[in-house]
């Protein structure tokens, strides 16, 4: 079984009668990509400042890395890299001497500390920039620099705050590829808050959503679809012919939540994937099957049901 390298059990915290975060349950696992979402004021970033020691809690307890981050700070922060969602330099520094600037406060010593910052340079693809100050950089370079400083004490765990906003659509690509790197080659486990859901569901292993300080729901976006009843599977069918016993038989099939049509087209929404069994039963009942197209439902969807339905 991997290393828990965040345990939270049970976790308040309380601005008065008003609790930002109440009760929350929640692991990161080492190697994990977590999605943390919600709207804004759910308690995502109150949950990220009580990871990093910034704020503490009221009640229940959080462990990072094996430290409690409000009585161990120094312990987590060296295990731990941030990365907000606005990244902040030194603008009259190059990036090299802005690393070094960081290499410096983590007291790494000088010679491993250049050829650290080196490495991630050409990682984060910015060695051609590197002694260009950072005042000049783009949004995107801006994001670049502050994944190389994250990882400059070498990490095991990564936080990441809405870290594509701004980025152009490659610049997006690129560090959701890399992130899937890190975890699968280094074994950096990352916590992402993020709004932009279809980045979430692509390199996240499981998502928990927030909703008034609670973790109203966890799992992969399968097992999301199941609690939120959303339907794991939709089916659009184009068929000439057949009566009201196709669409009797269609919806009796296993897993099958919802079939409707209009004209030639049925819609059919299920848990599972029926194709197979639906082009079957097209042509038991001796109708012809123009067209079948089928898809997932997405994070995005499961997202929206539930805040419509909350």
């Amino acid at each position: 079984m991997s290393e828990l390298l965040v345990e939270a059990e049970g976790l308040v915290k309380a601005y008065g009668d008003f609790r930002a975060v109440d009760g929350l349950d929640l692991h990161l696992a080492e190697g994990e990509v977590y999605g943390f979402l919600g709207p804004n004021g759910s308690g995502k970033s109150t949950t990220i400042l009580m990871m990093l020691g910034l704020t503490e809690p009221t009640a229940g307890l959080i462990r990072v890395v094996g430290h409690d981050p409000t009585r161990e700070p120094l312990d987590v922060k060296r295990q731990v890299g941030y990365l907000p969602e606005s990244v902040g330099f030194y603008a009259d520094l190059s990036g090299r001497e802005n690393l070094m600037y960081t290499a410096n406060l983590n007291r790494i010593n000088r010679d491993d500390a250049r050829m650290r910052i080196d490495e991630l340079l050409d990682m984060v693809e910015l060695t051609e920039a590197r002694d260009q100050v950072t005042g000049q950089y783009s949004r995107g370079m801006r994001q670049r620099l502050g994944l190389a400083d994250v990882l400059l004490k070498r990490p095991k765990v990564i936080i990441l705050d809405d870290p594509t906003l701004g980025l152009d659509p490659a610049g997006i690509q690129w560090l959701l590829g890399l992130i899937e790197e890190l975890t699968s080659t280094q074994g950096i486990s990352v916590f992402l808050s993020s709004h932009q859901l279809h980045e979430v569901q692509r390199i996240c292993h499981r998502v928990g959503i927030m909703s008034h300080g609670k973790l109203v729901l966890e799992g992969t976006v399968a097992e999301l679809t199941e609690q939120t009843d959303a339907g794991g599977f939709g089916l659009l069918l184009e068929v000439a012919g057949g009566d009201d016993s196709l669409l009797t038989t269609l919806s009796a099939l296993p897993g099958v939540t919802s079939c409707q049509r209009t004209g030639a087209k049925i819609a059919i929404e299920g848990t599972q994937d029926v194709r197979a069994q639906a082009t079957s039963a097209v042509v038991h009942a001796g109708a012809e099957l123009l067209a079948a197209s089928a898809e997932n439902r997405t994070l995005e969807e499961i997202y929206l049901r539930y805040f419509q339905e909350d």
